[in-house]
This record gives structure tokens, sequence and C-alpha cells, in this order.
């Protein structure tokens, strides 16, 4: 098992990673929370898989489970799913001593991360990510957030949890095309620290190679995140690093209308906005258009993150008046 503590001003808990940790997941829940009500949070696909074991093993730990499944998808980050969530947490009069478990990828983390969060003005929440994505990123940081129809996350608040459990085993479920996605994340984080962890990615030429190399990656890339979280628990400075690709992305992914996932889009992202800084160049007009609605725009300015080698990233405002001007020669270069 890896351990790796995470300290902000408010929260100190511990982000697990550990083969099989799904089946001891009643113990380790027993060890931050004595027993309560939990709604173990999950959707159409994960449930399936995973929503037995969970409520056996809290079961048995003495917890009174309740199962609550939204559609699987980005849609779901809703105000809608909110409604019925919390209607759900109420009629079974969830109180403030009781808890919430997200399991599942990053919807039902961020979903279920923003409802805990609201919810009697917040009630205690616990991450289980089962994508490789979420294990990486969404689940550590406490971001929890909704989509509105003019950009992702538009809509949140940050909200530690008093613990997350990954377990690099349940990769195994996963398609390729969902580890792909979750490594995309990786490589994020390996560009971003250099050295020895871009090295390491050197050795992963497929993406069968990423299941056992998955337990040493994630590690890594969690460390890497809780350290920036913890110097900047609310995105004010070096936390925006964490962006790198993202603003792009984002626009990619709106506009892709469901048919990219986020780690893909977010990918996109990583290489264009390398390209865009070598070439200081430009984007077509909708793209400049949707990344002014980007939750990073401060003022008149949207943060950029851009390397200047592997391991050296940057922050870069530029005014939002000139966003359709810088990307423009992006696509000549195309």
């Amino acid at each position: 098992m890896t351990n790796i503590e995470v300290k902000t001003r408010v929260k100190q808990y511990q982000i697990k990673i550990m083969i099989d940790s799904l089946h001891h997941l009643g113990t380790l829940v027993t060890k931050v929370w004595c027993a309560r009500q939990v709604a173990v949070v999950t959707d159409t696909n994960v449930g399936p898989y995973y929503a037995k074991l969970v409520t056996d093993e809290l079961t048995a730990a003495g917890f009174k489970v309740r199962v609550m499944t939204v559609p699987a998808g980005e849609a779901s980050k809703s105000w809608s799913q909110v409604q019925s969530l919390i209607d759900q947490l109420s009629a079974a009069h969830f109180s403030r001593s009781d808890g919430v478990i997200a399991l599942g990828g990053g919807v039902v983390g961020d979903l279920a991360g923003f409802v805990a969060s609201i919810y009697m003005r917040g009630i205690a929440l616990i991450q289980v990510p089962t994508s490789l994505l979420a294990q990486v990123d969404s689940s550590v940081g406490g971001k929890t957030a909704i989509d509105l129809p003019t950009g992702k996350n538009l809509v949140g608040s940050f909200y530690q949890p008093d613990l997350v459990v990954i377990d690099p085993a349940i990769l195994v479920t996963l398609p390729p095309r969902m580890l792909a996605e979750g490594y995309g994340e990786i490589v994020k984080c390996a560009a971003l620290v250099g050295g020895d962890f871009w090295q390491s990615l050197q050795q992963i030429t497929s993406v069968a190679a990423i299941l056992p190399a998955a337990p040493d990656l994630i590690a890594a890339s969690v460390a890497f995140k809780a350290r920036v979280v913890m110097a900047d628990e609310h995105e004010q400075g070096q936390r925006q690093l964490l962006n790198f690709g993202h603003t792009i992305g984002h626009a990619v992914e709106l506009l892709a209308d469901g048919q990219l996932m986020h780690g893909e889009a977010v990918a996109i992202g990583l290489v264009q906005v390398c390209r865009l800084f070598a070439a200081h160049g430009l984007a077509p007009q909708a793209v400049a258009a949707v990344m002014q609605h980007d939750k990073k725009v401060h003022g008149t300015a949207l943060t950029w993150v851009y390397l200047s080698a592997v391991g050296q990233p940057h922050l870069y405002p530029i005014a939002v008046t000139d966003l359709a001007t810088w990307m423009g020669d992006l696509w000549s270069v195309s």
C-alpha cells in the first residue's frame, strides 16, 4: 500500500493506493468514520461491477448503506441530478452525521462531491475513483463541480474528502480507450514534473503496458498533485499549473458534443498548447469564443500553462480580447 498524506488549511486526510483495496473498504472506512448512514453514489456503468461488493463490505463494517445510481456520462453533472440526489438524501433522513461515498469515475466524483458539499451545508465525503483518469486527477484536490450549457465545471466548490481509496486492480475492467484517456493525464503530470517521472513513461509503448505500471504511475501522479494542492488549495497561484492542456481541452470537449472523453480532449489540448506557444499562433473563432467562458478567466485575462522544457512549466496570461488573434496561426500550421 502507498499512503499519501494531504494537509490543507481545513483538512488532513490520506490517499491510499492499494491493490484489491475495494475488498477491504469496510476496514479502511472504519478508520475515518464511525457507524452511520452512507450513500454510495455510483453510475450505470460502475454500479453493476462494484456496488454489491462495496455495499457488502460497508454493511459488514456496521454501516447502513443506500446505493444511489445516476446515468453514466458527462450529462449527469447537472442541476437535475444534484436535485435528485439531494431529494434521495432528504427522503432517507440523512443528517450531517452521515456520509457520501463517490464510487465511480470523474463524473460521479465531481457530482457526488458537490452534493456532499452543499447538503446540510456539508456532510462527510470519501472518494473511491474507479477510472484511471479519476484516480490520478479528479479524486485528488477537493474540486467538485457540475456543468452548465456554456462550459464545464462552472458551478462547484472546493471540498476535501475524509479519505481517497484507489484500487489499481479494478482498472482491468476498463476498455482500452478509457485507459488511454487516463494515461493522458499521467503524461501531463510527468511533463510538468520532468526527471525520473518523465523518463519512466518512455517504457510505456502501448495501452497494454499501462496496466502493470499503473500503481507506480498513479502514485507518482497523485504525489505530485497532492504537493501542488497543499501549497495552493484554492488555485490562486501554482495550482493553475495543473490546468496544462485544459484551456484548449475544455473548449474542444464542449464543441465535440460528447464525441470525445475528457482525457482525450485534454490530450489534444496538451499537444496544441505546445504547438501554440512554439508558433506564437492562434484558433478558429468558435474555440476562442468557448474559451472566453472558461472558469480560469481572471478579470480580462485567461491564464495559460506552457513548458519551456519538460519539467519547466510557466503561467502566461493572455487578454481575452486577444484570444482569437493568438489562436489563428495554430490552425494555419496544422
